[in-house]
């Protein structure tokens, strides 16, 4: 008698996800991280992430919160609680008025986009994404369907996109565009005047909605206004979704809470994508929040001082360097230097430096630093460093950038 064995077949990938793989910078940070527990000393400027713990009154709110039994799931999108904080937030910090199922409470701001572009991508609807962005927007673009579409911006114009440009990306398929301000990576951030010809092209495109992600809207520098797109021209609001949340103000990463607001049509839609994903936020987090987002703001002040003393610490130690330029970005916890100056040159190892991703290799490889090179973010040669570190882990850095740069032959 012969039995007949099963031959296993290898797993493949579904389509949606063969051409795109973990956050690059996930990727150099774990690595750079599995270095350092083997032993060598490398400093990582890689993550997006505060260095500050997150405010005692907030983690105080939590444990309450487990002390009162609130471990219970709460409404799909964000308690009540929860939401009427977000509304208050709103009208307090951007003069904005959201009814409470006109917002959304979700595990993070990246998991408020997502569910936004789930719920209102067909294939091969267009995304304009300028750039340099965020890698995890043309990503999820593709996940659900979409078809990013980069427009570069020039250091000239600080990395900000320009009417013109926008005119001339937007078709028929044109669904989204985004706008991240203070940015991820370069820092930039627009004033209400340069938001201003960009709504006014918007307006003649009324299939184009706006996602306006501003996470990083309170470390903003040198005393510069915030300015979002639906307080700058009211008329966007019903085609524009604002998002925000907690991790980068309050040093609330781990906590996992992002929020955003805008038409209640999409706000339902985006709730059916989250019923059949994670469900509510985690309850405890959203107590979190509420503490955070009400409660004293005097925390939020403080740690944007302590985050300009180092982007103007940065900033001038990366301009010394030989082959490196940066400009000064205007908010965010991130530089984007260009390195265009050192390629073309060899290092001590007779590496010939083609590309920024060279350049990046070469910092951790031979000086132990490790930064994220522009083309992750869709503009090259530019290298990200992230200063939300302490003040003696980035001299040593910047000393460490220096020393590779005078090193190249």
């Amino acid at each position: 008698m012969t039995t007949d064995t099963a031959v296993p077949i290898a797993f493949s990938p579904a389509q949606r996800v063969r051409a795109i793989g973990v956050s690059e910078i996930l990727r150099i940070t774990d690595h750079a991280n599995a270095l350092k527990r083997a032993g060598r000393p490398v400093i990582v400027l890689g993550a997006g992430e505060p260095d500050f713990d997150t405010p005692q009154n907030v983690r105080d709110a939590a444990v309450q919160a487990i002390g009162r039994g609130d471990t219970r799931y709460t409404v799909l999108d964000g308690s009540p609680a929860m939401k009427a904080a977000v509304q208050l937030k709103f009208r307090r910090d951007n003069a904005l008025d959201f009814a409470l199922d006109e917002i959304s409470v979700s595990a993070g701001a990246k998991q408020v986009i997502f569910n936004a572009l789930m719920a209102s991508l067909d294939p091969g609807d267009e995304v304009i994404l300028p750039a340099p962005y965020w890698t995890s927007y043309a990503d999820m673009v593709q996940v659900c369907g979409g078809i990013p579409v980069p427009v570069a911006g020039t250091e000239a114009n600080g990395f900000r996109l320009d009417a013109a440009q926008l005119e001339t990306a937007i078709t028929p398929r044109t669904r989204w565009l985004f706008l991240n301000s203070p940015s991820n990576p370069s820092g930039a951030a627009y004033s209400a005047d340069q938001l201003k010809p960009l709504c006014e092209v918007l307006l003649r495109h009324p299939q184009v909605w706006v996602l306006a992600d501003d996470i990083y809207e309170h470390i903003l520098y040198d005393g510069l206004a915030f300015a979002t797109p639906v307080a700058v021209e009211p008329r966007l609001r019903e085609r524009t979704l604002t998002v925000n949340g907690v991790s980068k103000a309050y040093a609330m990463t781990g906590w996992r809470v992002g929020y955003g607001a805008g038409p209640r049509a999409l706000i339902a839609a985006m709730a059916v994508v989250q019923s059949q994903t994670t469900s509510c936020p985690s309850s405890i987090s959203q107590a979190a929040a509420i503490e955070a987002l009400t409660g004293p703001q005097d925390t939020v002040a403080e740690r944007c001082a302590d985050f300009q003393a180092r982007r103007d610490f940065v900033v001038a130690a990366l301009n010394r360097a030989p082959g490196l330029h940066c400009r000064v970005p205007e908010g965010a916890f991130y530089t984007f230097a260009s390195c265009a100056g050192v390629l073309g040159r060899r290092t001590r190892g007779g590496m010939l430096l083609h590309s920024d991703s060279d350049f990046c290799r070469y910092l951790l490889q031979d000086f132990e630093v490790a930064v994220v090179p522009g083309s992750v973010f869709g503009l090259a040669p530019y290298f990200r460093i992230s200063y939300a570190t302490s003040t003696a882990q980035l001299r040593e850095a910047c000393e460490r950038i220096q020393a590779a740069c005078e090193a190249l032959e």
